[in-house]
């Protein structure tokens, strides 16, 4: 009497084309259904944000108000918000990750929201395509190239005064808008 062969050894040679089956499937799952606190990631940082520095300091001399760009709100394509969305969080992460920030922010609210945007950004990263940082800009200009843009202008106002006290508190002002706008610019992120 024969013995009927084993489906083991298929299963074994099928295993590793499952696991690269799986893996794209679980970061898809991951992406399209983020946890409940990306939900909260905008309010949360504005809370840690002004827990670092809960006294403004008083203006610097000619200190304009922040301005958000606008082109940047009125982006409709999913990936090209979530590509906006990341380069303004890698921004605001190496703004606020610097050494010259002031010594009487409190450093435990500021460590706090570094690590939730390296998490976002990480976050960001992961679910967007590699080449979704290359849409063309909707218009005269490319969003991203908006986004450097203006982030320059915020590290030109820190030279510009010398990373002051009031330098840094109208940073913290910008990074309070941005964050208000991501909520709005991340609501067309599929998620």
């Amino acid at each position: 009497m024969a013995v009927p062969a084993s489906p083991q050894p298929r299963l074994a040679r099928a295993a590793p084309a499952l696991l690269l089956l799986l893996a794209p499937l679980a970061t898809g799952l991951a992406c399209h259904h983020p946890p409940a606190r990306d939900a909260t990631f905008p309010w949360r940082s504005l809370q840690l944000l002004h827990a670092m520095a809960p006294s403004p300091t008083p203006p610097c001399h000619h200190q304009q108000p922040p301005l958000f760009p606008d082109t940047l709100l009125h982006i409709t394509h999913p990936q090209q918000a979530a590509a906006t969305a990341l380069r303004i969080l890698q921004h605001l992460f190496h703004t606020l990750s610097s050494p010259t920030t002031p010594q009487h922010w409190h450093s435990h609210a500021r460590q706090q929201l570094l690590n939730s945007l390296q998490h976002r950004i990480q976050r960001l990263q992961h679910c967007l395509p590699h080449n979704a940082t290359l849409f063309p800009g909707q218009g005269p200009r490319n969003p991203l190239l908006t986004v450097n843009k203006y982030f320059r202008h915020i590290q030109d106002f820190l030279l510009t005064h010398n990373h002051s006290a009031c330098a840094w508190d109208h940073v913290r002002l910008e990074a309070r808008l941005c964050f208000q706008h991501l909520h709005n610019l991340t609501r067309t992120v599929p998620n």
